[in-house]
């Protein structure tokens, strides 16, 4: 297998290790219905998930500094599919979290890794294309992992998709010990160095937005599929395809974000972003009343559109603020993403519990409006960003 083959594994890989997350979402109703709870308490493995992944990865990745790549490929491999047999052999609610960190632990760490050893795959002036490969792997589960495991689900068990992701990782973990070289890992970056940039206030007001958006994005992703039944009860027997055209638009979002970033800067593109994704999350409340697929499906797309496009540009934003430790910031900005994932999940489950589930909208609103003015400041304390257009 020649280098290009062995990144467009990594894709593979990474679309199928992406599925393992977000297929919950697509199949949130039916899980909770398999194990006798309630859909909020069934959202908790979202929470988990996330947890596992911010929590874990970095405190795996420094653990495991000494490990060469491959060996950190096959680690987080075998953990992703210890957390596969977990989900389908074991009983209980309890059970299925410990699963589900496992999972998001092994995921945190395989995208990692995927990513470095992707650049280096990569021909010399080509490592950015490399790792974007990568990335839109993940990406892609939302698109065709989260509908097909609708599908699934529908026809069969719910179970029947980890099935698949489990045998899947299983030919992994022999197609790397076969195929993939030794190849060494990136000088160790301690914990507390990781941490350390927390005390700059401009990256902690940056990142207390990506917080606070990616709250607002996990209290209505999560709970996507009920609330489709909910507002679209004619649609109930289609969620899949409303699920794959937010997946098509999601990464028609990941695009315009750095195509935006270039053409009008950083700053317009995550203030515009922010402001569509708090209008059309107050539009989705307002007109949810009125079943019309017509008007609510375009206006769930606009709002993927604008949290995908708030993703890169965030990233963007964080590089040319810490040019000398972007590695590190983008690092701290993905586990911020997943903090984000698990508290949104959390409140989602609290509101649909104790409220209607068609709250979670205008709540997940207020949460980007508080981004919103946190961005604000923070761009007030860095007016250099407002000429980064290049």
């Amino acid at each position: 297998m020649n280098n290009t083959w062995k990144i467009y594994f990594l894709t593979l890989v990474s679309f199928v290790v992406g599925t393992s997350q977000f297929v919950i979402v697509g199949t949130l109703d039916k899980v909770a219905d398999s194990i006798g709870v309630s859909v909020s308490t069934a959202g908790q493995l979202i929470t988990v998930f996330a947890l596992g992944n911010a929590i874990g990865t970095p405190l795996v990745m420094v653990a495991t500094s000494k490990m060469d790549q491959r060996k950190q490929l096959l680690l987080s491999l075998a953990t992703i599919l210890l957390g596969v047999i977990g989900i389908i052999a074991l009983p209980g609610l309890g059970l299925l979290m410990a699963s589900r960190v496992l999972l998001g632990i092994g995921t945190g760490v395989f995208v990692v890794t995927a990513y470095g050893l992707a650049a280096k795959f990569a021909v010399p002036g080509r490592q950015g294309r490399a790792m974007a490969n990568v990335a839109m792997g993940y990406s892609s589960s939302l698109v065709f992992g989260v509908p097909l495991g609708r599908m699934v689900a529908l026809s069969y068990d719910w179970k029947v998709i980890f099935w698949g992701i489990g045998i899947f990782s299983l030919l992994a973990i022999f197609t790397v010990a076969r195929t993939i070289p030794v190849m060494e890992s990136e000088e160790a970056v301690s914990l507390s160095k990781r941490l350390a940039l927390l005390t700059n206030p401009r990256v902690l007001l940056t990142l207390c937005v990506t917080f606070f958006v990616f709250i607002s994005y996990s209290i209505l992703n999560t709970y996507i599929t009920p609330f489709l039944t909910v507002i679209m009860p004619r649609m109930k027997e289609n969620v899949s395809i409303v699920l794959l055209a937010m997946g098509i638009a999601s990464l028609i979002g990941s695009k315009l974000g750095g195509l935006l970033a270039d053409r009008i800067g950083i700053v317009p593109t995550l203030v515009g972003s922010m402001g569509i994704h708090i209008l059309s999350l107050m539009l989705l409340f307002t007109v949810s009343g009125f079943e019309q697929p017509m008007v609510i499906l375009p206006l769930l797309m606009i709002w993927e559109i604008a949290a995908w496009t708030f993703g890169p540009t965030q990233n963007f934003n964080l590089v040319s603020l810490t040019p000398e430790a972007s590695s590190i910031a983008l690092s701290l900005n993905s586990s911020f993403v997943q903090l984000g994932f698990a508290t949104g999940a959390g409140i989602g489950g609290i509101i649909t519990k104790k409220s209607t589930i068609l709250e979670i909208s205008w709540v997940g609103a207020v949460s980007v409006m508080i981004a919103l003015l946190i961005g604000m400041f923070s761009f007030r304390r860095s007016p250099k960003l407002l000429s980064v257009q290049q």
